[in-house]
């Protein structure tokens, strides 16, 4: 069984449909994939739809959060995305993306890229608009001619000149809500090449707030971080799960790239009791 526990659509910041994104996992002969969309929910009913035969869905999300003032990301899973305090949390995340994409958009401005609003939005075809929208704005206006180029300290990475802080939901909190929701985290890519390199200790902290597994196998994260990682695993009781995190196009279309060991997937099915596993013809799968 191949397990890809970490895709993204339209619905955020990738740049496939949630359908095409069903489609394309089948076709990379993947039995089981998660939609986990930032801070949306909104792309799981068309990707339950547009199910091919043989192609589990497993509804997620990734969870923008704040630690110590730097962005860490949970991937949740199977939980309920209508108890009432989660819901309200992702609302206030999504009304600050816009506020802060906005914040963004003018200061490129200022330092003279001639990047509007209005383009921005148009690439955002979704709710949860976020820095690769405007990095692809930024390539459209020809001030730079990669998506990468966006996220140096020259324009929009953390210490960027057009940079603007975002709210985030505390890591032990975001866990602790969606428990409550009746899902289970995973922590995403803790060790990647680019971003915020999480502690051990901000993960055994979370591993105390119920935290389920860590996300070992991941296209950014190097071998000996891998290993590190699933040693630290096994120490705290975690589930090691892998993933491709792929965004489409700019990453490739990699769908498959890493995968999840079944036994690994099983232990978050069986710590999960809020929401149910998608399957083809709209059905829901007993677990």
């Amino acid at each position: 069984m191949r397990i890809d526990l970490h895709s993204h659509s339209d619905a955020s910041d990738g740049t496939r449909p949630p359908a095409e994104v069903v489609r394309r996992a089948r076709e990379k002969g993947l039995d089981v994939l998660a939609l986990t969309d930032h801070d949306t929910v909104a792309g799981w009913d068309e990707a339950a739809a547009a199910l091919p035969d043989g192609l589990t869905l497993v509804p997620g999300i990734e969870l923008s959060c704040n630690q110590d003032g730097r962005s860490l990301h949970l991937l949740g899973y199977l939980f309920d995305p209508d108890e009432p305090e989660l819901a309200a949390e992702l609302a206030r995340i999504r009304d600050d993306r816009v506020i802060r994409a906005q914040g963004m958009v003018d200061r490129l401005r200022d330092l003279g890229v001639d990047v509007t609003w209005g383009m921005v939005r148009a690439l955002a075809k979704g709710e949860a608009v976020g820095r690769p929208h405007i990095a692809r704005a930024m390539v459209e206006a020809g001030a730079i001619e990669t998506e990468d180029e966006a996220f140096t300290s020259a324009w929009i990475a953390q210490d960027g000149r057009a940079y603007v802080e975002r709210y985030g939901l505390d890591p032990v909190r975001a866990v602790g809500l969606v428990r409550a929701a009746g899902g289970v985290c995973v922590l995403a890519h803790p060790r990647a090449r680019r971003g915020y390199v999480v502690p051990d200790e901000v993960i055994e902290r979370l591993a105390a707030a119920g935290l389920a597994g860590i996300e070992a196998d991941h296209p950014d994260q190097a071998p000996p971080d891998r290993a590190r990682l699933r040693g630290l695993a096994a120490d705290l009781g975690l589930a090691v799960t892998g993933s491709s995190d792929d965004h489409g196009a700019p990453t490739g279309d990699r769908l498959g790239a890493e995968t999840t060991a079944p036994d690994a997937f099983a232990a978050l099915l069986a710590a999960a009791t809020g929401g149910a596993l998608r399957v083809p013809d709209g059905g829901a799968e007993a677990r």
